[in-house]
């Protein structure tokens, strides 16, 4: 299969990208010791789970159906957090899970004597703690913004029996350098250390974007080493992104170009169904060959194929006029795209190809009519 032939629309995954990606986090596991495990939240594209699995050594889940992915094709350590469990979840999880973090002081109390006395293997628990600082600018992202619904803060633990508990979480990054890290772990130990000398580990969350090529990869390391040298805790990281940055294109093609003031292009791709976080961060993603509005001969304000008004990905201009056809390339598109699109409208999910070592591409999926029918069933 050649570029031209790929099918429209459709993901391409890059494997020598993610090889490259993988490298990195080689180095700071063999560095400094620390665990690094794939957020499945951000990127599980099973495809590839052999290729991830020889580096990291597990995977952290939210829900049930992911903790299942994680222990069935991945394996390794299966991790899970969520904002809470019924009591369905926590039937389900405990065959699946080896660490379980939970949200709240009373979901913890609720589920301890279960999860304490599943008999198959031991669970380790974990709380999810708000050290009440971060630095994301972004509200909907912010997990520790004002009334936030997520994590322990620290005058909830006062008097709270924590001797069964064998780790703390906090997750408070989105898409930041280690310096951001630094200064987070600082706020950790001022406000909870004095709570630490039961614990066995300590994960620092996702939101590390370790693999792009401007990251303090220095900071980190002396981060992790340095929690782990004064407390001798296993430190763990669980990014989504930095595993499949810069490993995804999303490929599509021009269906109409409407005249009028914006010169309005319908792709054959939706923004709201199939990269949401255009919409929803929002930000302007990077399109092969295309330049900011103005700044080359051709602008025009590019769309989906939605009904939703807003479904609009933003303004391009080209060297030459778009014509039917035409296929656009958007780039960095592997993660937060496949595991949160829709089939709004009904619309088609993009078929998933995966290029291998040698450049060539293979289709691996391929969705139609089915997928739209029995989701809803």
């Amino acid at each position: 299969m050649t570029f031209d032939e790929l099918p429209s629309p459709c993901y391409v995954v890059d494997e020598r990208v993610l090889s490259k990606n993988l490298n990195v986090l080689k180095g700071v596991q063999d560095r400094t010791g620390g665990k690094i495990i794939l957020a499945l939240k951000g990127f599980a594209m099973h495809r590839v789970f052999s290729q991830i699995r020889q580096v990291l050594g597990g995977t952290t889940a939210s829900s049930v159906n992911e903790a299942r992915l994680g222990r069935e094709i991945f394996g390794g350590e299966v991790h899970c957090y969520a904002p809470a469990y019924s009591d369905a979840d926590i039937e389900e999880l405990l065959p699946l899970v080896d660490h379980l973090v939970f949200n709240s002081v009373s979901q913890f109390r609720r589920y301890h004597d279960q999860v304490r006395s599943f008999e198959e293997r031991p669970i380790s628990i974990g709380l999810r703690i708000n050290p009440e600082y971060s630095e994301v600018k972004t509200a909907l992202y912010d997990p520790c913004r004002a009334g936030s619904r997520l994590g322990i803060r620290r005058n909830e633990l006062d008097g709270v029996d924590l001797s069964s508990v064998d780790g703390f979480h906090f997750h408070t990054m989105c898409e930041q350098n280690s310096d951001t890290l630094e200064r987070t772990v600082e706020k950790v130990e001022e406000r909870f250390s004095d709570l630490f000398s039961g614990l066995k580990w300590f994960n620092f969350g996702g939101g590390h974007h370790i693999s792009r090529d401007d990251y303090d990869i220095e900071c980190l390391c002396r981060v992790i080493e340095g929690f782990q040298s004064r407390h001798g805790l296993q430190v763990y990281l669980e990014p989504g992104e930095a595993i499949a940055l810069n490993a995804g294109t999303l490929v599509g093609s021009v269906l109409d170009i409407v005249p009028g003031e914006s010169n309005n292009v319908i792709l054959d791709l939706s923004a709201t169904a199939h990269m949401p976080d255009v919409l929803e961060m929002p930000y302007r993603p990077v399109i092969q060959g295309a330049g900011e509005p103005g700044e080359k001969a051709h602008t025009y304000q590019l769309g989906g194929l939605t009904c939703l008004a807003g479904d609009q990905i933003g303004d391009y201009s080209f060297d030459q006029p778009l014509k039917l056809g035409d296929r656009l390339v958007f780039e960095d598109m592997a993660h937060y795209t496949m595991v949160k699109n829709t089939t709004f409208n009904g619309v088609h999910l993009p078929a998933i190809v995966l290029q291998r070592e040698s450049g060539s591409y293979e289709l691996v999926k391929r969705f139609g009519y089915e997928t739209y029918r029995d989701r809803l069933s």
